[in-house]
């Protein structure tokens, strides 16, 4: 029965080879679960995605409140309701694609949710980390040593919040629009276009163009924001944009790469995963976990910013640098 359960759950998965440990030991599994009881009730995905949304944004309300040393025992309940709640939300943007695998409801507004589902979580939660850090500043200016002042309060926190911004958007944001996209791009390699959500701005844009304004014009939106999206996965790949431009002109089409160009891009590309899952959702969240249980939230802007970005610096890099040299190689 284990065996028939381990079988079905892989089954619903885009691959092992793109999942963390975490993720295939128990997120994953879990979350095959739901997609079973959402399947049972003919929930549609996107439904689900929709969901973890308001979960995820729900647990900003928790997270707001300082922990132990703040606030004691209380706060401390209420940040790990927070947690859990951020868990439960995952679990869920887990789900969408598992069931849509599982019922044939792919979607590209599916693709759009899916792909904003972490921004809708992180927006509210940092905005109000900020409110926390205004509420309960005493450890960093204890250690600075800022005097505790109504005005000091007001021009750190506004401080803070630029970094905020700069960390969210330019930092966490960036980091997960590149893994999201090595991600699509080791499908690729690993199953074809059939079994990768590989998308370009190019087709993008044409969807957009060819679809009339009247009465879609949230969806048009939508169809803008993915674009744009696609775009900067794109400017930040200039030796992968130049590869798949490479594999076009010599045959045809890059699915049509010969197998061991295919072969050694898998290769490189499996290499890299390992490094690209620290980019997404566990190894994040785990740290942003343990700096608010200790309050000290402005600790993961800063970990945001600097140490997750040095590791998408290395990612993107190494990734680039097996495009580079796998194109120049076509090329003779």
């Amino acid at each position: 029965m284990l065996q028939d359960f381990k079988k079905k759950f892989q089954a619903t998965l885009k691959s092992s080879e793109t999942e963390d440990w975490l993720d295939y030991r128990v997120v994953r599994p879990l979350s095959y679960i739901w997609a079973l009881f959402f399947a049972k009730l003919d929930i549609h995905p996107n439904t689900v995605t929709i969901i973890s949304m308001f979960i995820g944004a729900a647990a900003s309300l928790f997270f707001m409140h300082g922990s132990f040393y703040y606030e004691g025992w209380h706060g401390l309940w209420l940040n790990i309701i927070g947690i859990l709640l951020l868990c439960q939300a995952d679990i869920l943007d887990c789900t969408d694609g598992q069931l849509a695998r599982m019922t044939g409801k792919k979607s590209r507004l599916g693709r759009i949710l899916d792909g904003m589902a972490g921004f809708v979580w992180f927006i509210p939660i940092y905005v109000l980390l900020i409110v926390r850090f205004y509420h309960h500043h005493s450890l960093e200016f204890g250690w600075l040593g800022i005097p505790d002042t109504e005005q000091n309060a007001l021009i750190v926190s506004a401080v803070v919040f630029a970094f905020a911004l700069y960390s969210g958007f330019a930092g966490m944001g960036g980091q997960q629009r590149l893994a999201d996209y090595y991600i699509q791009i080791h499908l690729f390699l690993l199953k074809g276009e059939k079994g990768s959500e590989l998308d370009s701005s190019e087709m993008q844009q044409k969807v957009y163009d060819e679809t009339p304004a009247e009465g879609n014009r949230l969806w048009k939106y939508f169809l803008k924001t993915y674009i744009d999206y696609t775009r900067k996965q794109e400017k930040v790949t200039p030796e992968f944009q130049r590869l798949i431009a490479t594999l076009r002109e010599k045959y045809g089409n890059a699915g049509n790469m010969p197998d061991e160009i295919r072969e050694e891009l898998h290769r490189e590309s499996k290499a890299v995963m390992p490094w690209n899952g620290m980019l997404t959702f566990n190894f994040r969240s785990a740290m942003f976990f343990l700096f608010c249980l200790i309050d000290l939230p402005v600790g993961n802007f800063l970990f945001e910013a600097i140490g997750m970005g040095l590791l998408a610096y290395y990612i993107n890099r190494r990734h680039e640098a097996f495009c580079k040299r796998v194109a120049d190689k076509i090329k003779g």
